[in-house]
């Protein structure tokens, strides 16, 4: 049952969505720690009426990836691979708390973005994939999906357990061979020592960490702050929050400082892609970790997409 708003709190959500609305600021309300909880509707009360049938709909793309919504996704990942429990968990980039922030001005690409055109992202992206056109059916059903968990849930005020709990700076700057004592002792079990994840038939059941199995470079998991705070909050997988905060550095250091597939943004050159979208003194693209340098040799974007168009 959703959670009741104090109206103390939502005279303060409309004080400060008017005072964005004088001062022609057009982004969300951050409450910080007064941030309202929620709580999405029940698994199993998915209407029975046609809305319900798109919901399902949605629900099922967002649980088997791969399997129905094939023609747009070029690894073996699943959506729920990085928004656990069917996109319901806090701190797991829950479904209910992104669908109430959009449109949103996003600097990735500089512009405002609508909720469809961020789903589009995670396709091209996260699923090393391509963009399903925004009036596709796999889109309205990822949004119809998102719609209905975030049923009475307030808009444009960011809840509690939204996206990730970005983690502090660490006191030591992430290490690899820390990281990887990490990978080995907590990890690889699920995950495999070569990163790969594992396979039940043709469904994976433990989403690929590296290598041309998973996210390509211009995911937003490859951001070690970003994969620090997931695996932080969510792993080893039941055991979240067991990790130390540098230990959840360090591993996601080692993570990210394995090869995958090409940013989909490549000009041609490692050195201008980087220059260009991986600026930040946490991004590995470009770096020379093992005498490797990260892109140079990373398998064109799209992965099966790529293979069989040739």
């Amino acid at each position: 049952m959703n959670r009741i708003i104090t109206s103390e709190l939502r005279a303060l959500v409309l004080s400060c969505s008017l005072a964005m609305l004088t001062t022609g600021m057009a982004q969300a309300v951050d409450l910080g720690d007064a941030a309202p909880s929620f709580s999405p509707p029940d698994a199993h009360s998915i209407p029975n009426n046609d809305f319900g049938k798109m919901v399902l709909k949605g629900q099922a793309i967002f649980l088997n990836t791969p399997q129905n919504a094939s023609q747009f996704v070029g690894n073996q990942l699943n959506c729920v691979s990085c928004h656990m429990d069917a996109g319901r968990r806090e701190n797991a980039s829950p479904l209910w708390a992104a669908y109430v922030l959009y449109p949103a001005y996003r600097s990735k690409n500089g512009h405002v973005n609508t909720l469809a055109e961020r789903l589009q992202g995670c396709f091209r992206y996260s699923m090393n994939g391509k963009m399903p056109p925004p009036d596709d059916q796999t889109i309205v059903a990822l949004e119809s999906y998102m719609y209905w968990l975030a049923q009475g849930a307030p808009t444009g005020v960011k809840l509690k357990g939204q996206g990730f709990k970005r983690l502090a700076e660490p006191a030591q700057k992430p290490d690899y061979v820390r990281g990887e004592q990490v990978y080995a002792q907590n990890c690889a079990l699920c995950h495999g020592a070569d990163g790969a994840g594992q396979h039940v038939g043709e469904r994976m059941v433990f989403p690929a960490l590296w290598g041309d199995g998973s996210y390509n470079w211009g995911a937003g998991m490859h951001s070690i702050p970003t994969a620090a705070a997931f695996i932080k909050a969510n792993m080893p997988l039941g055991k979240g929050n067991s990790l130390t905060d540098q230990q959840a550095w360090d591993v996601a250091y080692y993570m990210n400082a394995h090869e995958r597939p090409q940013d989909p943004r490549f000009n041609g050159s490692v050195e201008e892609t980087q220059k260009k979208y991986h600026d930040a003194k946490s991004d590995l693209y470009g770096q020379t970790i093992n005498g490797v340098m990260l892109g140079a040799h990373s398998t064109p974007s799209g992965g099966r997409l790529r293979a069989k168009a040739q």
